[in-house]
């Protein structure tokens, strides 16, 4: 007996043998029990589900000397015949080579004529969307009334092709690809009934390969028992198509994931020495690393894996977040589109294996977004709200002093916020902390012409005055004030002093030191606001911009308390902004952190 091929040899005889087509098996059961039988069918659906296979068995059922039946015999003539593809009255045209108005114009002749010897004259039609409009133009009138005896089975793989006053006139049934589970379930027993041993790994990547497809799945099937001997392996799979194997992708990847280059370097030669291709190289790295992304999202099913999560390299798993394996599995598709076009394809690949091998500081554009806000709170005199502390931060005391109302020393540490850190000069640090703090020199800035009028009327505190209460200079020529130590908040009252009222010249730095610890904000803006006017019963206040303004009438009643106490009586404060006398005077006033944020990310400051 001739050799017969495992789709020929196990192609279904009836609708139960239907695999993952329990739908269309059920509804035209129940049309045949009903005798519901309509005169021209549709079925469509991916290659090798099982379309022409339905055909035929709705033929027989029809036929049948038994029927017509849901289940034919299969042993009288009419599904002998059928089965053999040598009955008269069971047509099966090829739509591709048959595309003619000729074609369809013998069709329209034959149907006058009935059955020779069956109950129906049945015309399969492979292929259909093949058909040219003219053909298919002719056969409408055909379809739609054709004699009693005569029914249209139509099967394509590309529905949208087929005219919709085509579609109108069949019943459609659309035919699905099979499951995994179900394709290693056939080839389980196409090898038992050949005698073949077979391991689960082996024939799952054989599903796995057919994407769903039964006669693909039977095709592959026959290939690798062609060269497996007696029993199928994975192995044997792997060293015989060219494929990496599940443990030299550990090894590759672990490598990647120590930053060890030179070592994934000579492993990946080693691959295309043994004769691996590139693209079956990139391919299996993308399914490596789909199945890494499942067992991080907690999906161990094997039938999705292709292999048992245990097999996967722990090291790989611990070493890479879920951005690090989003970020290789990206770079490997986009680098099999790019190897198309590229003149040297393994120079690609080898600049892919070198970005994986510095995946494991990638940063994820999250990630950045909390950096990048965490950064603009600093800048604003505040601490980060609602922002978990980072690796870098826990354990470090607060660069800081006195509460966040002084900037640092001699650098700006943004790698503490997730971000790159900025090293600045010191001469740079201290001319913008200088113009943070507000207490440069008395030329930095000219008085409100309106303060100024002011203070011939009243109270104005002289730069020069003041005792040891005044500010201590820094070795970079900016000044801080005295940091001492308070052990109430600032929403505390606090008494007068015992020595008596604090005097005005010293009310502003008394309370920068009392809002340092809690009010940080507000300790900033009252430090860089112009001297204080006292006129009367009021204080006048000016500061450079809108945010330091609405932060002083925010907190206004704090203020008006804190005064009250510093001083034992009332005092009515009034807040305003400075008029600029010149045009540059609000890039003079920023400070250098915000410079460099603005040139690192080409913004402007919204004043």
């Amino acid at each position: 007996m001739a050799y017969e091929v495992t789709a020929t040899r196990r192609r279904p005889q009836d609708f139960d043998s239907l695999v993952g087509q329990e739908f269309v098996a059920a509804t035209l059961k129940n049309a045949i029990q009903s005798g519901k039988i309509a005169h021209a069918y549709l079925f469509s659906g991916p290659r090798g589900c099982g379309k022409t296979s339905s055909a035929r068995i709705l033929a027989k059922a029809l036929n049948c000397q038994q029927g017509p039946a849901a289940q034919p015999c299969g042993q009288c003539t009419a599904c002998q015949e059928i089965t053999r593809g040598a009955s008269l009255d069971v047509i099966e045209i090829d739509g591709a080579s048959n595309t003619s108005v000729n074609d369809i114009r013998q069709i329209k002749d034959e149907v006058l004529f009935p059955p020779n010897s069956c109950r129906y004259k049945i015309y399969i039609i492979d292929e259909v969307h093949m058909l040219s409009t003219s053909a298919f133009n002719a056969l409408l009138k055909t379809i739609e009334e054709p004699p009693p005896y005569v029914i249209f089975i139509f099967a394509t793989t590309e529905l949208h092709k087929v005219p919709a006053t085509i579609k109108s006139r069949c019943q459609q049934f659309h035919f699905r690809l099979v499951a995994v589970e179900q394709l290693k379930e056939l080839l389980s027993q196409a090898a038992a009934e050949i005698g073949l041993q077979a391991d689960d790994e082996a024939l799952y990547w054989i599903a796995r390969e057919s994407t769903g497809s039964v006669r693909d799945a039977y095709t592959l099937f026959d290939q690798v028992a062609s060269f497996s001997g007696s029993h199928i392996t994975f192995e044997k799979i792997r060293e015989t198509l060219g494929l990496v194997g599940l443990d030299t992708m550990n090894q590759l990847f672990e490598s990647c994931v120590a930053s060890n280059a030179g070592l994934a370097v000579e492993q990946l030669d080693a691959l295309f020495q043994s004769g691996i291709s590139i693209e079956q190289f990139i391919t299996d790295c993308c399914d490596y690393l789909r199945s890494l992304l499942l067992i991080k999202a907690g999906i161990t099913k094997e039938s999705l894996l292709g292999q048992s999560p245990e097999r996967y390299s722990p090291q790989v798993l611990s070493g890479w977040g879920v951005p690090q394996v989003e970020r290789a599995l990206s770079l490997f598709l986009s680098l099999y589109r790019d190897i198309r076009y590229s003149t040297s394809p393994r120079y690609e690949v080898d600049l892919a294996l070198s970005r994986l091998c510095g995946l494991t500081s990638f940063v994820s554009p999250q990630e950045v977004f909390q950096a990048v806000e965490q950064a603009r709170q600093l800048l604003a005199g505040a601490a980060p709200q609602g922002a978990p502390p980072t690796a870098g931060q826990q354990g470090r005391p607060n660069p800081f002093a006195n509460g966040g109302a002084v900037p640092p020393e001699h650098r700006h540490h943004l790698s503490d916020l997730g971000g790159t850190m900025v090293s600045l000069p010191k001469s740079a640090v201290s001319s913008g902390r200088s113009q943070w703090a507000g207490n440069g020199p008395a030329t930095a800035r000219e008085p409100d012409p309106e303060i100024a009028s002011a203070s011939e009327r009243g109270s104005v505190p002289s730069p020069a005055s003041g005792d040891g209460a005044r500010p201590q200079q820094d070795g970079a020529g900016g000044s801080i004030p005295q940091a001492t130590p308070v052990p109430q908040s600032a929403s505390t009252r606090m008494p007068p002093p015992s020595g008596g009222a604090v005097p005005k010249e010293e009310l502003r730095e008394k309370l920068v030191e009392e809002l340092s610890i809690g009010h940080t904000s507000t300790a900033s803006v009252l430090l860089s606001s112009d001297p204080w006017v006292f006129v009367e019963d009021r204080i006048l206040i000016a500061v450079g911009n809108s945010f330091a303004l609405s932060q002083l009438q925010k907190d206004r009643g704090l203020l008006s308390d804190l005064v009250c106490s510093f001083t034992g009586q009332p005092w009515q404060l009034e807040f305003k902004l400075r008029e600029r006398a010149q045009a540059n005077r609000v890039q003079e006033e920023r400070p250098v952190q915000v410079e460099i944020l603005c040139r690192v990310f080409k913004g402007t400051v919204l004043e």
